[in-house]
């Protein structure tokens, strides 16, 4: 079953309520994201990026994955 960019937004945003999130892509699997958050200050690109996909909740496990493909960004705000 694919995924929207919806779908995947309001996964990372039940880990990250407060944050600025940006989602795109419209094939089912392959999806760019952008997330800016606080919770992200002190913790490098690593850790950030680990926290958001934790937060998909195993959506991209394995070749069976609902998600295929999500190009991630993270930030801190300015």
């Amino acid at each position: 079953m694919p995924i929207s960019a919806h779908d995947i937004e309001a996964l990372i945003r039940e880990s990250f309520p407060n944050a600025k999130i940006s989602v795109q892509g419209d094939d089912g699997s392959h999806f760019a994201a952008e997330v800016i958050d606080e919770s992200f200050r002190g913790q490098n690109r690593v850790q950030q990026q680990r926290a958001v996909y934790a937060a998909l909740k195993g959506k991209m496990d394995g070749s069976q994955g609902e998600l295929h493909a999500l190009a991630l960004t993270t930030k801190v705000p300015d």
